[in-house]
């Protein structure tokens, strides 16, 4: 869904104008109107109109309904459409990545280490609470795999996942990574009613060090 969100979103901004839209309204202090956005990039209302409404639908704005003038109750005038830069962010890649979510693995195990738990133990009980998370929200472990990127395959003893939503930190920091990955993927297959034993670390495959037997 998200790499779905970043490709719409880039689509979008192949436009000049939605560009320069987006940059106008994200650098604003307050949310913009569609006047206030025509005369600064001195454009016709109507063309305006159509561009915010484009980066709308494309996730990369949002709307509100103020009144301008400050005005309230009966004859105050309707609100005036207004946006906001939507917050959060959109990214795409090819294969899919998802550093962002290997980095909040890593840093909930730093908050949670002490000296009683080395940071590999740490990391693998971050995992594990993610995973299971996933696995409840996502219902089956396919689904799961499809909408982390991990592009699950069928063969003859089970699944492979052809690609590494880590890929770029797995080939720098192996041991690291794969144990989260593991961890993950592991809770993951228990919360959707999956047997945890059959998702097996094998770093050596060419695309995910995990992969998931029959």
């Amino acid at each position: 869904m998200r790499q779905q969100q970043g490709i719409e979103a880039a689509a979008a901004l192949r436009d000049p104008v939605r560009s320069n839209l987006l940059h106008f309204v994200g650098a604003a202090a307050q949310p913009v109107t569609r006047e206030a956005a025509a005369v600064a990039l001195d454009l016709p209302r109507s063309t305006v109109i159509f561009h915010l409404d484009r980066l709308v639908e494309a996730g990369l704005l949002v709307v509100t309904y103020e009144r301008v003038n400050g005005r309230t109750g009966p004859g105050s005038g309707r609100p005036a459409k207004m946006y906001t830069r939507t917050p959060g962010e959109l990214s795409v890649s090819f294969p899919e990545r998802h550093y962002d979510m290997i980095g909040d693995l890593l840093a909930t195990a730093l908050e949670s280490a002490d000296g009683a738990t080395s940071a590999l133990d740490a990391l693998r009980a971050a995992a594990t609470v993610a995973g299971r998370t996933a696995g409840h929200r996502a219902g089956t472990m396919t689904e799961l795999l499809d909408q982390a990127g991990y592009e699950p395959s069928p063969t003859d003893h089970g699944t492979d996942l052809a690609n590494c939503p880590f890929h770029s930190l797995a080939l720098r920091h192996t041991e690291v990574v794969c144990t989260a990955n593991h961890a993950f993927l592991c809770a993951a297959a228990e919360a959707v009613g999956s047997d945890p034993a059959k998702v097996i670390l094998d770093p050596t495959g060419k695309g995910c060090c995990v992969r998931i037997e029959d």
